[in-house]
């Protein structure tokens, strides 16, 4: 029993430590486009071919699905991501592999970053624009922010855990 708390206790601490990093780095980045290269004045600056930086507040959830208005409406959905980093830290610290703590550390500091805008802002800043454009036709995907490609990368790390390796990430 010990040891299995000596696993969970180290991917416990890669995970928070991943989630500190996904936050911190997500809140610079976020702070330096806002504040450092001003992309309020700016309209969309392409970086790539296929990537532009543009700046959109998203009031709702991931993919801009519940767009909220009002402190109220806010609040609410502040209150549900401080519940899911909860749980999600839970499953961290009962988790024995190190894939699904640096995963689940991925998602919670997405979740933090995006919270932490929500709390300030009243909306989360995204800014990464991907698109393809050929001769007939432009496809664009939603606007997104670091936190939301931590969470997405993490997502994808508990799935090919559960689905490749033997020991996958349950909950116990």
């Amino acid at each position: 029993m010990a040891a299995a708390g000596l696993v969970g206790g180290a991917q416990l601490r890669l995970g928070l430590a991943a989630a500190a990093a996904v936050a911190a780095l997500d809140q610079a980045a976020k702070l330096w486009l806002l504040y450092g290269f001003g992309l309020t004045e700016r309209d969309r600056v392409a970086v790539t071919p296929f990537l532009d930086l543009v700046l959109a507040w998203n009031p709702g959830i991931s993919y801009g699905l519940f767009q909220q208005a009002g402190p109220l409406a806010q609040s609410v959905l502040l209150a549900l991501k401080v519940i899911a980093v909860a749980l999600l830290v839970v499953w961290l610290a009962r988790t024995p592999s190190r894939l699904a703590g640096l995963a689940l550390g991925f998602i919670i500091g997405g979740a933090i970053g995006n919270a932490f805008d929500r709390l300030v802002h009243g909306a989360v800043m995204d800014f990464v624009l991907f698109h393809i454009t050929a001769a007939t036709w432009t496809f664009q995907w939603y606007v997104f922010n670091l936190a939301d490609a931590a969470i997405v990368a993490g997502v994808i790390g508990l799935v090919c855990e559960s689905l490749f390796l033997q020991d996958a990430a349950k909950v116990p």
